[in-house]
């Protein structure tokens, strides 16, 4: 059996020696020589990449993959989990905050029930009142609109079989929210509960979550344009009761009615909620230009392995 192990980089620095001598004395405890480590460096400004190379001078066993650029979290896991060639992969977030000896706890899990994935749970949500408060938003809201089980409290970390890897890697678009597609590939999949540490500040704003709120939904429903449609219904069954009521007024009393203001305010309303619907629809138009065009979600610069790197079958 062949186990891969899979992270990256971005600010990491601090932690890339301590993750890797972890992560090996880990991976060591199940397997003898038959496993890889690969690093994604994702257009890291610090010096993971030169502390990454060095790892993988010192153990052929380590591959660094260093894409041209920095193209985002998740669009880097998956061009890591396609450079992987294990019968089982572990991916998990190289900051510390998730540890790497939780692969012997999610290797027993997996293989004592015959899962296809075991993926990490906080127990309770790590940071502030207000980070806790708007994770816990931001998934319900997203539960609810999409229909996908995904935990509030998931971590990066899981052990996948081969199988399931190659599935989760048949999706091909370039917007990528890896936490709905980890939940739509399907397959038997076990939450286990761990305590993720605070090695660091998260690089998740809020303007951040609510913008990746936004791609998560329209990448995976279409209640948004449902709702759009229902609600224009709505709109023109009352504007017609209304009219009606004008009319009627008009005929039996042959005065117009008052409120003009009130008029004035439903224009105002309607306007704003006219151009709120063509921002909808605009969202989902923009995710269809940028998925006809088929560009590379990731392009690699160059990938790095020692002189001596070598297969163990």
């Amino acid at each position: 059996m062949r186990l891969s192990i899979v992270t990256t980089l971005y600010r990491s620095a601090p932690y890339v020696e301590e993750f890797c001598r972890r992560a090996t004395a880990a991976v060591r405890a199940l397997v003898d020589d038959n496993y890889e480590i690969i690093l994604v460096n994702d257009g890291s400004p610090d010096d993971s990449l030169e502390l990454a190379v060095q790892q993988s001078q010192a153990d052929w066993h380590v591959t660094v993959v260093d894409l041209s650029r920095n193209f985002g979290h998740h669009k880097a896991m998956m061009t890591g989990l396609a450079h992987a060639s294990g019968d089982l992969i572990f991916l998990i977030d190289s900051d510390l905050e998730e540890e790497p000896e939780w692969l012997l706890e999610f290797r027993d899990l997996l293989r004592r029930n015959n899962y296809d994935v075991v993926y990490g749970v906080q127990k309770q949500r790590k940071g502030g009142i207000f980070e806790r408060l708007s994770g816990h938003i931001f998934y319900k809201i997203l539960r609810m609109l999409t229909h996908l089980d995904i935990p509030s409290n998931i971590v990066v970390a899981r052990l996948m079989t081969k199988r399931y890897v190659q599935a989760l890697l048949l999706h091909a678009e370039r917007e990528v929210f890896i936490a709905g597609l980890w939940a739509c590939t399907g397959f038997d999949q076990y939450a286990h509960t761990v305590v993720k540490h605070s090695t660091s500040k998260t690089t998740y704003t809020p303007a951040r979550k609510l913008a990746q709120l936004i791609d998560s939904i329209t990448s995976f429903s279409n209640i948004p344009l449902i709702g759009i449609f229902v609600i224009g219904c709505l709109v023109t069954l009352i504007s017609g009761l209304y009219s009606t009521y004008l009319i009627f007024h008009w005929l039996f009393f042959a005065s117009p009615p008052s409120g003009w203001t009130s008029v004035i305010t439903s224009i105002w309303l309607l306007g704003g909620v006219i151009i709120a619907f063509i921002g909808i629809i605009g969202i989902y138009l923009s995710k269809i230009f940028s998925e006809t065009k088929q560009r590379p979600y990731t392009i690699v610069r160059q990938v790095y392995k020692s002189a001596s790197h070598r297969e163990v079958s």
